[in-house]
């Protein structure tokens, strides 16, 4: 498998280069990864992870990441590497292994289902403050995100609870609304991939899929659209179109939204470990 390799060798690196193998390592979360093998017949892969966690002692709060459908990369590390500076553990998974779903779809359910084994992960962790864990996303990943906390038959039968949900620009036309903890959603006003409009919905107790909620049902949502941003407004990148889509990076709108972010977390789960 193409990605396994390079997802090893990421793990290596940044572990040789804080000079902690135990603080940033690759971590096999699950036997097998949710996504269906490649072909007939092959073996499914195990489901991997990049682990990384702050210093000292104590339980930590703890993020599991969903990356884009182009699969693992820069972008969950880099993700990863900041949560750990707010003092969060974060648990980077690769759900696709060497697959890139952004054409034909179809990965974010394999998300969810991975996210959960995520959650297991951490949760018997001892560095982990087991019920203070959140699931963040991007694109498909963000979509996992809020059905990972979708009031469904899959989320109602985990035994344990994401505590908070933040999704970058998701295709909220997907959702209910009716959560299962908080959410924040960041998304661009020109996003042609995902819509605003469909995520503005959500904050009115409609929705796209024609399932009604009544007001005071499910989590608080709180949505912020950037005016000028489009799809992937914190991928550091020239502007560029990637099928079909237009992409522009957008320092001002990444710098607002990483800062939500972190006073999103702070208030959800805390950023101080518990100490033993």
């Amino acid at each position: 498998m193409k990605r396994l390799p390079m997802l090893a060798a990421t793990a290596l690196v940044i572990g040789l280069a804080n000079g902690n193998a135990r603080a940033d390592e690759l971590v096999q979360v699950a036997p097998h990864r949710a996504t269906p093998p490649a072909q007939r017949g092959e073996t499914t892969p195990p489901l991997l992870g990049f682990l990384t966690r702050p210093y000292g002692p104590g339980r930590f709060p703890a993020v599991v990441l969903l990356h884009w459908c182009s699969g693992f990369g820069a972008h969950d590390t880099t993700a990863a590497a900041t949560l750990k500076s707010w003092g969060f553990v974060a648990l980077a998974l690769d759900s696709l292994g060497d697959a890139n779903m952004c054409q034909g779809g179809g990965g974010s359910m394999a998300e969810v289902v991975d996210a959960y084994a995520a959650l297991r992960f951490l949760a018997a962790r001892d560095f982990v403050a087991s019920d203070r864990i959140a699931v963040m996303g991007y694109s498909m990943g963000g979509l996992a995100t809020l059905a990972a906390v979708d009031r469904s038959p899959l989320a109602e039968g985990q035994p344990a609870r994401f505590r908070a949900a933040i999704a970058y620009y998701p295709p909220c036309q997907f959702i209910t609304g009716d959560l299962t903890a908080p959410a924040l959603i960041l998304i661009g006003e020109h996003d042609d991939w995902s819509s605003p409009d469909a995520c503005r919905k959500l904050l009115t107790h409609e929705n796209d899929i024609g399932i009604t909620r009544g007001p005071g049902t499910g989590a608080t949502i709180d949505l912020i659209v950037y005016p000028d941003a489009t799809h992937a407004f914190d991928s550091d990148l020239p502007p560029h179109r990637y099928l079909g889509h237009f992409m522009r990076y957008d320092p001002a709108a990444t710098q607002d939204a990483a800062t939500k972010v972190h006073a999103f977390l702070r208030d959800k789960i805390g950023d101080l470990p518990e100490m033993p």
